[in-house]
Parts: structure tokens; C-alpha cells; sequence
């Protein structure tokens, strides 16, 4: 199947060079804002976080008079990334340089570690390091005035969340209410879920924001110059001969010139075959046979059916603490591609995990949370010498019309189209757009200013903020709302989707923004997804976009003209040639026995259309076409016509 996304980069090399305190780009901004008592770095995988924290940590201890710095992070294994570092070497005033005895990220229960931390609170010492399972445990029945003057850094901070059972969300919350504690939050993913927010507006509005996108960490690499996401679509199992091509779904997706991390389903999915020692067996069966087990590293070698060639396999699935141990020892002292062709995990190589020869990210099954399918992009996008290209693929389950599970597995495909989209608004560059008025000057405008014909620019602080910082959260949330997935394969007007559905959602986000500022922020959404889905050209002096079935002067570009755009529809085009007629056919009625409701809001915008179609084919619109706009029209028709009955009922 083709790419849904495809985004080149420029290899500039900027966001890899350091200034005059070994500083890289990301860093040197987050370091700019080192004296926020709350301070929330969104930045991707591999941009420095943790180094980042260090240059802030120590800032806050030698300039700022803060007392210590405790860094909590999710599991064990991130631990080491912030071991004693050499920073003067580079320019920097001090090194990071925690004591052995406060690295808390080692084997062992839980209660011996909450004892080392509450001694480390009695002690003179400055760093402590743990787990955020420590951290929790720690604070049950504390003083939260115990953190007054102290750091507390929360790594991968999309763990914590809003939900009032999120223990790690309850002591952040109470720590940043009952002390003067400064606290440093760090994530590549803001995303929680599909529903559930990191914080609360109120609690948020306390943090200073730096943020780092994609685009400027990819485009600023030496080596990657292309990112490329899709989807690979399979009946049965996985792991079985698929009827048309002989070969596995898994065989066919992976590519083995391409270093590749396999992540395999969850136990409770419905693409697991339930037992993840069992999983680990098919993937291997199905790509080649097992010749030799290497004793000292772990490392499985097996001859491939496809290519003959011997392929280097680490199994991260495997519990057995010293075999695992064993395994990672070997990658993480590793420095050669040759090494290892693949990885395969569960749970694992997600989160904080550094192989950066990683090519290919081949995840099987539905991932129903943005955060985790950014994480696993972020696993093949490091900057490496031996890669020039950086793919993700899903595996996913057709939907079968004769399943009777043909409803979940729709929604489940949607879903993960839905992530691509928003990937795709992620992962490209960004634009500044500007209101357009008759002869006004536009000679210092760059190639990144695009002025529009009827755009509000934001006037209040409060809209500026939520485009600034909040823009691509606020796309995850309209592209996983179900109304909106619902709509988007085409079977929805798409003025209704920008200017009916969109602004909805904004509302509801939003619920304290005036009508004026939800549409400040509803421009700005949709033209900003529209032009990202657009390609920009260059014919002699003038530019020119294409944007869907059009093809206009940059110049000439209005609101109402993107307001007849749908954002997403690309993707959908893409779905739509890419599987089989009847697959397309069981999403369609799917859709159909879900159909949002019509509204009235919804019926007036289509009214001047269904008008309009009328003049041009003499006829009205057919409730049986096989057309979704016609059908939707028709709907339109008859839902008025029921409301004017109402209405002289009640005279």
C-alpha cells in the first residue's frame, strides 16, 4: 500500500550542532526558560531531553539556590540516561555527576527505594533518580512542603494524566498545590489516550512552554531526509499465508535491508494469538528458520525464506530477567548496524529506547493511543549514518463483512487512519499565516508566510496560546472525535466538517473562548490541515497550491475556498484504492448504521448545494446513490422538509 505519509527534509544539520555550552538547538531554547518555576518541554525522541534537564537541573542548584533535583522516570531502563555526564568538556559551567547510591533505577522492592529516598531528603546529597512507581510510593502520607526548593523532573510526563485514578496526576497535582516545589515535565507524545487530558486547563496554565516540533528536529539531521507512514492489510492471521501472494503479512511488510523493530500485538488484542512467547515463535517461523541461538548475547540467528540471508534477531519479549539482560547488555554496547537486522518487542523499545540504526518500525495491530504510535515512530527516526530513509507500517486486520465483528474492526482501521493524519500535520513544515487586504506591503514576507483572503488573525493572548502550543493536541481530539471519524471518508460535506463539526469540538475544548475566538481557532485548524495536506509549486515568479481537485494562485487563496476543502481527504483517497471493493463496501455501510445525525446547522449549509444541484442536473438528490455527498444532500432534503412540517403543526 502506498505511503499515506510522505515527508522529505532538507538535512540541514541545525538541530544536531551545539553552541559555545554543548547546547544542541532543542536544548539551548529549553535552557532559555530554565528559571520557570514550572516548566513543560514537549520536544520528539532524540532531541536531548534528558541532556536538556541536566543543563536545567544544574542551573537550578548552582544560580537559582534550588536545593536538589529528583528525576522520575517510567521504567528502569531510561534510568541510564541520566548517568554522570561530562558537560564542562563541551563549554558547560558544571557536570551532571548523581551519586551511585541515589540511582534508585536498579533491581529490587519498592519499599528499600522509598526508604533511600526519604534518607536522600535528610542528606546534603543533590540528585536522585528514580522510577515513577518510587515516586509515588514515596509521597504516600509525605509532607508535600518536604519539595519546597527542590526540582522535581517527571521524564515521559504523558504518563501522568487528568483521570482522578491516575496515582502519579494525584501527587503532581498535590505537590504543585501544597509546596514551592519546581517542577520540569518532559514528553515526545502530549497525547493521553484518546480522551483523557495530561492536565487540567487550569493546572496547565501554570507551566511554561517550550516546544520543539518534528519538523525542526528531522529537518535539521544530516543523514534521514525522508520519513515515510503506512499501513499493511491482511486477512486472517498475521503470521499465516495470505491467499493472494503465499507469503505472511509479516514477510511481506518487512523489508530485510532495513533494520526493523517488530512490535507485536497486545495479549488482549484481537490480533494476538494470546500467548506472547508463542507470538514471538510464529514471527520467527514465518520469516525464516531458527539455525543457532549465539549463547554469550543472547541473539537468535535465523535463515530467511524469502532472501536466503541470515538475519540477526533480538527477543525483548523474553521474561527471563537474565536473557533479557543478557540481550540488552549487547545493544546497548553495540556500534555497528551489522549487529542486529531485527528486534522484536512488546512492551519493550518504545519509550526512552535507543537504537538509532532502526530503519523500519513494523507495528502489528491497532494502536489506540496517539502517544504510543508516536513513541514507536520516534524509535526509527534517530539521525544515522547508515539510514537515509525512516519508515513506520501498521499491520492491520481487514475488515471482513462476514465477521461479526466487522463494526470494531472498522473503527479500529479509522482510528488508525485518524493517526496518520494527525502524523502527517506533525511531522510536516509550518507555516505563519496572515490576513491578505488589498495593496498592503508583503515584500518581507518569507516562503513560510502565506497570506489568506478572509482569515481572522488572533487578537486575544489566550487564542495565540492555543496555536501556538496547542495545535496539534487540538487536532487529536477533532480527529478522534467519533463524529468526526465518522464523517471524514467522504460520506460528510466538507464546509460542514470545517465549519459545523470543527468548531463544535473547538467549543467543547474551549468552553471559556468567546464565538469570535472559536473562530480564530477554527481558521487557523483547518487552513492549517489544509495546507499541509497541499502541495506547494513554483511556475517562474509565482506559486501556486494544490489543494485537493484544486489547483490556484497562492495569491488568490481564500477562506471560503479552503472552507470547500476537506483536510483529511487524502488519506482517504488512498484507503479507498488500496483495499479490496467489498472492504471499502463493508466500511461504507458500517458508517452507514452509525451515520451522525443530521442537524439543522448541518442542513443549512447544504442547502444552497442541494439548490445548486438542482439547477444543474433538474433533478434532486437520490437517497440510493452511490455517491455520499448525493445521499447525504438527499438526507439533508428530507430532514428539512419533516422540520417545515413540524414547524406549521405548531403553527
Amino acid at each position: 500500500m502506498p505511503d499515506i505519509v510522505h515527508v522529505k527534509y532538507n538535512q540541514t544539520g541545525k538541530s544536531k550542532k551545539t553552541n559555545e555550552f554543548g547546547m544542541r538547538e532543542m536544548q539551548e531554547r529549553a535552557f532559555e526558560a530554565r528559571t520557570a518555576q514550572h516548566l513543560l518541554i514537549k520536544a520528539p525522541p532524540a532531541s536531548g531531553k534528558s541532556r536538556a534537564l541536566m543543563f536545567i537541573g544544574l542551573d537550578k542548584l548552582v544560580n537559582q539556590g534550588v536545593k536538589k533535583v529528583i528525576v522520575a522516570v517510567p521504567e528502569r531502563s531510561i534510568g541510564s540516561s541520566f548517568s554522570n555526564t561530562d558537560l564542562m568538556k563541551d563549554g558547560f559551567f558544571a557536570n551532571w555527576e548523581p551519586n551511585d547510591m541515589y540511582n534508585l533505577c536498579t533491581p529490587g522492592g519498592e519499599g528499600s527505594k522509598v526508604k533511600a529516598f526519604s534518607n536522600f531528603l535528610a542528606s546534603d546529597e543533590k540528585i536522585l533518580i528514580c522510577t515513577h512507581a518510587t515516586l509515588r510510593f514515596a509521597c504516600e502520607g509525605i509532607d508535600e512542603k518536604v519539595f519546597d526548593n527542590t526540582v522535581i523532573a517527571i521524564d515521559e510526563f504523558h504518563h501522568v494524566s487528568a483521570d482522578g485514578n491516575n496515582r502519579l496526576g494525584e501527587v503532581l497535582r498535590s505537590i504543585m498545590a501544597k509546596s514551592k516545589a519546581h517542577i520540569v515535565a518532559m514528553t515526545g507524545s502530549y497525547f493521553r489516550g484518546d480522551s483523557v487530558p495530561v492536565l487540567l486547563p487550569e493546572l496547565e496554565a501554570q507551566f511554561t512552554k517550550v516546544t520543539y516540533n518534528y519538523y525542526e528536529q528531522l529537518n535539521g539531521y544530516e543523514h534521514l531526509k525522508s520519513l515515510g507512514i503506512g499501513y499493511h492489510f491482511y486477512q486472517g492471521k498475521y503470521f499465516k499465508p495470505q491467499e493472494d501472494t503465499g507469503l505472511s503479512a509479516i514477510a511481506e511488510a518487512l523489508k530485510e535491508n532495513q533494520k526493523t523493530i517488530i512490535h507485536i500485538p497486545s495479549v488482549n488484542s484481537g490480533e494476538s494469538s494470546k500467548d506472547k512467547y508463542e507470538e514471538v515463535s510464529h514471527i520467527i517461523e514465518a520469516i525464516g528458520e531458527l539455525e543457532y541461538q549465539d549463547s554469550i548475547t543472547g541473539v537468535l540467528h535465523v535463515r530467511s525464506y524469502k532472501s536466503g540471508k541470515l538475519l540477526k534477531i533480538a527477543d525483548l519479549v523474553n521474561d527471563n530477567q537474565k536473557e533479557r539482560d543478557k540481550i540488552q547488555e549487547y545493544l546497548r554496547v553495540s556500534k555497528n548496524a551489522d549487529d542486529v537486522d531485527i528486534i522484536i518487542a512488546l512492551g519493550m523499545a518504545k519509550e526512552g529506547f535507543d537504537w538509532p540504526f532502526c530503519e523500519h518500525a513494523l507495528t502489528v495491530g491497532y494502536r489506540g493511543s496517539l502517544t504510543e504510535i508516536i513513541q514507536i515512530i520516534g524509535r526509527c527516526t534517530r539521525d544515522s549514518e547508515n539510514k537515509s530513509h525512516a519508515q513506520f507500517t501498521n499491520l492491520i486486520a481487514q475488515p471482513d463483512a462476514e465477521d461479526g465483528e466487522v463494526k470494531l474492526s472498522v473503527n479500529n482501521m479509522l482510528k488508525a487512519i485518524t493517526a496518520s493524519l494527525l502524523m502527517e500535520q506533525v511531522l510536516a513544515p509550518n507555516f505563519k499565516f496572515k490576513p491578505k487586504f488589498p495593496d498592503e506591503d508583503e515584500s518581507e514576507d518569507d516562503d513560510e508566510t502565506i497570506r489568506i483572503k478572509g482569515f481572522k488573525k488572533a487578537t486575544s493572548q489566550r487564542v495565540k496560546d492555543i496555536v501556538e502550543s496547542d495545535i496539534n493536541d487540538l487536532k487529536a481530539k477533532i480527529l478522534q472525535d467519533d463524529k468526526m471519524i465518522k464523517a471524514l471518508p467522504g460520506n460528510v460535506d466538507p464546509e460542514v466538517i470545517n465549519t459545523v463539526l470543527i468548531p463544535k469540538i473547538i467549543r467543547e475544548t474551549y468552553p471559556d473562548l468567546t464565538e469570535e475566538q472559536v473562530e480564530e481557532v477554527r481558521q487557523y485548524v483547518v487552513v492549517d490541515s489544509v495546507i499541509k495536506n497541499s502541495t506547494i509549486e513554483t511556475q517562474g515568479d509565482k506559486r501556486f497550491i494544490r489543494m485537493a481537485d484544486s489547483f490556484v494562485n497562492i495569491d488568490d487563496i481564500n477562506i471560503d475556498l479552503i472552507d470547500q476543502i476537506n483536510p483529511f481527504q487524502k488519506a482517504f483517497e488512498i484507503l479507498s484504492k488500496s483495499v479490496t471493493a467489498s472492504v471499502f463496501k463493508a466500511i461504507q455501510e458500517t458508517i452507514d448504521a452509525t451515520r451522525i445525525e443530521m442537524t439543522e446547522e448541518e442542513a443549512i449549509v447544504l442547502w444552497p448545494k442541494i439548490k445548486n444541484w438542482r439547477a444543474t442536473t433538474g433533478t434532486e438528490p437520490s437517497i440510493q446513490s452511490f455517491d455520499p455527498q448525493e445521499k447525504r444532500m438527499a438526507e439533508a432534503v428530507i430532514y428539512l422538509r419533516e422540520l417545515l412540517r413540524k414547524k406549521k403543526a405548531n403553527g
